[in-house]
Order: C-alpha cells, then structure tokens, then sequence
C-alpha cells in the first residue's frame, strides 16, 4: 500500500494540529495503523496506534490525553489530532501500516510507511 501524509506545520507552544495519512492500494481495513515519530538526533518512536478494527488504541505516555487517534475507513485515512502541543512534539511525523495481527509497538514489526510530515513547536 501507499501512505500520504500531510498536515505538518509550525504552530506554538498550547496549539492544536491535525495530521492526516491517506492509504491506498490495498484494503485500509487489514491494517492496523500507526503514527511514530522521529526527532533530531533520538530513535523514531511510536506515538499512537489503532487497530484494524477500531477498537483498540495504544498512545505513548508522553501524548496520553493530548493526542487522539483515529481512522475512517470511508476515506481510507488515519487521523493524529494533536492538541496543547509541547516543544517536545517536535519531530518528523511517520505514518505506518501494519497488515494483519495484533497491534504491535516496534516500527520493525510495520510494512508500509509514508513519507513524513515535519511538526514544528515553537515557544
């Protein structure tokens, strides 16, 4: 499958951002989906998860109540809204898809990638 990510940007400190990722080529509903990121100079890690379902939601201790995760199937995306962003948030924003199975946090165990929307905080 193929992921488009879009909807990075430079927002301050306490704002809120939207990051949407677009899936096409295959059955968006086999995927568990997933949004990691990557800051300069540290490991790419997960930020959240959903599975193929909908009903299972994995976030990162650091974004737990900030951050929600969703997915619309009619649409073939998954959403990140991202509210009272931190200078921590900065990071390159990844999108992946993992087919089939259970949700899983290592981005080893994801398929298919997308390209990547830069999310900057500034104070």
């Amino acid at each position: 499958v193929q992921l488009q990510a879009s909807g990075g940007g430079l927002v301050q400190a306490g704002d809120s951002l939207r990051v949407s990722c677009e899936v096409s080529g295959g059955t968006f509903g086999d995927y568990t989906m997933a949004w990691f990121r990557q800051a300069p100079g540290k490991e790419r890690e997960i930020v959240a998860a959903i599975s193929w379902a909908g009903n299972f939601r994995h976030y990162a201790d650091s974004v737990k109540g900030r951050f929600t995760i969703s997915r619309d199937d009619a649409k073939n995306t998954v959403y990140l809204q991202m509210n009272r962003l931190q200078l921590g948030d900065t990071a390159v924003y990844y999108c992946a898809a993992k087919r089939f199975g259970s949700y899983r946090a290592e981005a080893i165990n994801y398929g298919d990638w997308g390209q990547g929307t830069q999310v900057t905080v500034s104070s």
